[in-house]
């Protein structure tokens, strides 16, 4: 059966798997963003619905002044004896814990540490015992350290030790061990994750080793592929379904090229692609295409029919409870996020932390899905002094464009702003009538977010925009692993927001329309 990747699009990277009878889990990596730990759920891996978070409060998820692409690293989900279990790593906190739920709904856990460091961390149920992986480091170097814990006190059982380096790319990490065919199984991600990551493979017949790699390792990459549709492959993990076939997410971009453009820039972050895995009679694992994987594949999906994915969001705030798509920085005052369902509208409370700031300011926001979108919403502001309500397009703190309402002495305007790298300047406004519902527009394509307003809903009048490149990943003055939200925020006063749209304009089709063609199918 025919399918498409990503098959879950937008800022979803570090992507594990497990499978519960006929259902199947996916949770990714969130750094400084709250709540933590997103899990999908899908019957056929392909249509996935997000399910809720595994770190919802702030003793799970201590945030506080998280640096940029800090926070949450790398979990990995597994389900053993009717309990699911999610590892991972808050490096803005004290390191590798466990959660653990019977149901998802009712909530995680609280956090039982593991005194192991590193990163990456992945369990495997064998048997009675637990075995614990991570990424970590001695005086030879970065290498993969496993011991035995209880996972759910966190309790190390035995003394770490390293059991492996690696097949030769550097940084070896993301490691998950199975056991498979009476054999353990080593599958790392090597190369670092940016244009020559992989994933290898090796097997031993103790999870202790020693490790033979696989004949034709690397068993996934695109470090090579001349294609140059899907780069930065790696970070994965496998699993059986319940028709016994096999398959690997992994985490990989797609970049801003186009016919006429080639760069190596990313803005929507790392996705959750999809790959089947055949085994060789030797028992070692086939990926995809011999390694390499596309945005249409065949492969003998376990559920039903797929449906077309439909990657638009829409809230006129009459819920009463926010959607589930919303994310936070860092740990958020919640108070200052007032949900008013009868008059459908969306109250932010701003305070003097703004946007350029590595603390949490009055911003809430849901993930970029597309290159090309159209996102609208009517804003209204506070009549105070210096204060900015509106519409962001927001990377992390030091890369940012927003259009916003704002008081300037006795003037009301419409104004857009722009930080990138050390650099913050407002770069046009306009005068506007005091008013109520100045509805904000922002479109985006693979090159330009461009930003417009309208005083009666239907007329706009474009203020300005700003390069997409100015929200990449490989712009930023530090590493970074996330990817572009659109956001709505407030600062220095109050914000009211109503009828907040997202239209993905490329996510039914898996086209791209040209910049200058807003006239595609919605």
């Amino acid at each position: 059966m025919q399918y498409r990747n990503p098959i879950i699009s937008g800022y979803n990277p570090d992507p594990s798997i497990c499978r519960v009878g006929e259902d199947y889990y996916i949770v990714n990596s969130s750094f400084e963003y709250f709540p933590g730990v997103p899990v999908y759920h899908s019957k056929n891996l392909v249509n996935w619905e997000l399910e809720g978070y595994c770190l919802t409060d702030e003793e799970q998820l201590p945030l506080e002044e998280s640096r940029p692409s800090g926070g949450i690293f790398a979990p990995t989900i597994r389900y053993h004896d009717g309990t699911f279990f999610m590892i991972t790593t808050n490096v803005t906190s004290k390191g590798n814990f466990i959660v653990h739920t019977k149901d998802m709904k009712s909530g995680w856990s609280k956090p039982a540490w593991v005194d192991q460091g590193g990163i990456d961390p992945s369990l495997l149920f064998d048997g009675d015992k637990v075995y614990f992986v991570s990424t970590t480091s001695d005086e030879q170097g970065a290498g993969i350290f496993l011991c035995e814990v209880n996972p759910f006190t966190g309790e190390k059982l035995t003394e770490s030790v390293c059991i492996n380096r690696g097949c030769g790319g550097r940084y070896p990490e993301g490691p998950h061990l199975y056991k498979w065919f009476g054999k353990y199984y080593l599958m790392l991600a090597e190369g670092g994750t940016e244009y020559g990551h992989m994933e290898t493979m090796q097997r031993a017949d103790s999870p202790y080793g020693p490790y033979e790699p696989c004949p034709h390792n690397p068993i996934l990459s695109h470090k090579e592929d001349m294609r140059e549709e899907i780069y930065c492959t790696g970070h994965a993990d496998i699993m059986e379904d319940h028709n016994g076939n096999w398959w690997l997410v992994c985490l990989a971009v797609r970049t801003c090229s186009d016919e006429n453009r080639r760069v190596l820039l990313h803005n929507l972050g790392r996705e959750t692609f999809l790959t089947p895995v055949v085994w060789t009679e030797a028992g070692w694992p086939v990926v995809g295409n011999h390694g390499l994987i596309s945005t249409v594949m065949d492969g003998p999906l376990p559920g039903g029919e797929v449906q077309p994915v439909n990657r638009n969001f829409h809230d006129n705030f009459s819920d009463g409870k926010f959607k589930l798509q919303y994310n936070f920085l860092r740990n958020p005052e919640m108070k200052n996020y007032k949900l008013y369902p009868e008059e459908k509208m969306l109250c932010l409370e701003g305070t003097k932390v703004t946007l350029n700031e590595t603390k949490s300011p009055t911003w809430i926001g849901i993930r970029q899905k597309g290159f090309y979108t159209e996102t609208v919403v009517k804003v209204s502001a506070e009549d105070v002094q210096g204060m900015r309500a509106g519409l962001t397009a927001f990377y992390n703190d030091s890369y940012h464009y927003e259009i916003y309402l704002t008081r300037e002495q006795e003037k009301y305007k419409v104004c857009l702003a722009k930080h990138i790298h050390d650099i913050f300047v407002v770069t046009a406004s306009a005068e506007i009538p005091r008013g109520e519902n100045i509805t904000l527009r922002l479109e985006t394509d693979k090159t330009y977010y461009t930003f417009s307003y309208s005083l009666d809903g239907e007329n706009f009048q474009m203020l300005g925009t700003g390069l997409t490149v100015g929200l990449c990943t490989e712009s930023t003055k530090t590493m970074t692993f996330t990817g572009t939200y659109i956001g709505l925020f407030a600062e220095n006063g109050r914000g009211t927001f109503q009828e907040f749209n997202v239209k993905v304009l490329d996510c039914l089709l898996y086209t791209s329309p040209s910049p200058r063609d807003r006239s595609v199918s919605r």
